[in-house]
């Protein structure tokens, strides 16, 4: 077997497992008490309730937001770093763009985001693989 079908089988191997542990990750949540799930796939659930207005989606956004795989690997934290961060929310990956025009200024969420509204197949990082299932903790701290 040359390097190039090694390589392939590998990844065909990780992005059968992250469906695998994504699947089990989003049945889990599904099942925690007050969770909201959207037609997508994608979950959420309010861990504080802010009263703020809800942003749109072309509105950029001031927020924490602490990012990890289903297996509490961190691949982004803005509260790691210290500094909480701006996006328009249109260049989000799909999951935030269902989820960020729900909630109010002053929400923190966990969003647990299946793979088919995140990246995909793409192999993004050491943390994000193919297929992988992302969760966020994310608050929504203004809208700018």
């Amino acid at each position: 077997m040359g390097v190039a079908e090694l390589l392939l089988k590998r990844k065909q191997e990780l992005a059968e497992k992250n469906k695998r542990e994504g699947n089990l990750y989003q049945e889990n949540f599904k099942n925690e008490n007050n969770v909201t799930l959207l037609p997508s796939g994608v979950m959420f659930k309010i861990l504080q309730q802010g009263t703020g207005n809800l942003a749109l989606i072309s509105d950029t956004v001031r927020c924490h937001y602490h990012g990890t795989n289903v297996y509490g690997e961190v691949f982004d934290s803005s509260v790691n770093r210290g500094k909480p961060a701006e996006f328009q929310i249109s260049k989000l990956i799909k999951g935030w763009q269902e989820v960020m025009p729900l909630l109010q200024i002053g929400t923190k969420a966990q969003i647990v985001i299946p793979s088919d509204s995140a990246y995909g197949d793409q192999q993004i990082s050491k943390e994000i693989g193919p297929f992988s299932t992302l969760i966020f903790e994310v608050e929504l701290l203004e809208i700018l």
